[in-house]
């Protein structure tokens, strides 16, 4: 019991630390990549998104990127998409017995114009089921900002924009734009352009 209550604290403990000084980004190269961005936020990612179930969306993106890693196939159903070049990471997941029903997980980065940081953005308000967003109590659109001096990155607020939650949000794979399609009351739809300025999003 002492060892539980031990391994909660300092698992705590490791979290507030990381909210207070950012995360560390490890990498190879000149630059990270958006693997290297959405490793370094698994634990935060996968702590705060469990709910009491105990389902954790992120951890599903985690273990097809540690199957990718090793050159294994992906489960039945999953498909994992990594664009580096683009800095983009996709993940899908259609259930035989609910084709209708769709799990996506986006990641995606956007260089700053000041050259000295990235927002990075991680999707989870793009699932759909009947042709509607599918929201649960782990839904959630997370971001972060890197800077490239200290190489952590820190949560922040979305910059220009307040989450709705009665839509679902696509993240560009190319060009910068977040399109937005909102759902309306009597089951129309409507989109909407977040554009990209180099530092925050307009509408």
């Amino acid at each position: 019991m002492k060892r539980i209550v031990s391994a909660i604290f300092f698992s705590c403990l490791t979290l507030s630390l990381m909210a207070q000084n950012g995360i560390k980004v490890s990498f190879k190269g000149s630059k990270p990549t958006v693997t290297d961005f959405t490793w370094a936020a698994f634990p935060s990612l996968n702590h705060e998104d469990e709910d009491e179930s105990g389902d954790r969306p992120w951890k599903t993106l985690e273990n097809a990127m540690k199957r990718n890693s090793k050159g294994l196939p992906q489960e039945e159903g999953e498909k994992l998409t990594i664009d580096s070049k683009n800095g983009y990471i996709l993940y899908e997941h259609v259930n035989d017995e609910h084709e209708d029903y769709i799990f996506r997980l986006e990641v995606c980065y956007w260089n700053e114009s000041d050259g000295k940081h990235k927002l990075i953005a991680f999707n989870n308000l793009a699932s759909c089921a009947d042709g509607k967003p599918s929201i649960s109590e782990v839904s959630n659109f997370v971001f972060y900002r890197y800077n490239n001096a200290t190489k952590r990155m820190v949560r922040c607020d979305p910059p220009g924009f307040e989450i709705e939650y009665n839509g679902v949000y696509e993240l560009p794979r190319i060009g910068k734009d977040i399109i937005f399609t909102q759902w309306n009351d009597d089951g129309t739809t409507k989109k909407k352009i977040l554009k990209w300025n180099g530092r925050r999003f307009n509408h």
